[in-house]
């Protein structure tokens, strides 16, 4: 593995740690890194990823309007066998969002308890 692939290995791992810590911000910070040079499917797949932790921001301070708005838009990108390339596990997360922006779409609220949480392998 080279030095560049090993870092941006580091860094989704990162990423994932702190996106389990409901730390959505931080982990949105860390993937933008490796997003910025990233091309393709990769690109699209660090984005998803990016909106999805930008949602929780908003899911956070309660703005739900651009929770469901990333929402969206994390879905639109984020398919499970090319997150899987990134060593990332999102299915399950991946529901539990939906789940979540529908609830916040009809006005209800999210228990920080109940925040999903991203595999890694």
């Amino acid at each position: 593995m080279t030095d560049a692939a090993r870092e941006e290995q580091e860094l989704i791992a990162r990423g994932v740690s702190l996106f389990n810590e409901a730390q959505f911000f931080e982990a949105h910070e860390v993937w933008e890194e490796i997003w910025r040079p990233a091309t393709g499917e990769r690109r699209q797949t660090i984005q998803g990823l990016i909106q999805l932790a930008s949602a929780y921001v908003h899911v956070q301070r309660g703005t739900f309007s651009g929770g469901v708005r990333l929402f969206d838009k994390a879905f639109s990108r984020l398919d499970v066998e090319a997150a899987r390339l990134l060593h990332v596990e999102i299915a399950d997360a991946l529901t539990l969002a939906r789940e979540h922006r529908e609830r916040i779409a009809a006005g209800g609220e999210i228990e920080p308890r109940e925040y999903p949480r991203l595999g890694y392998n």
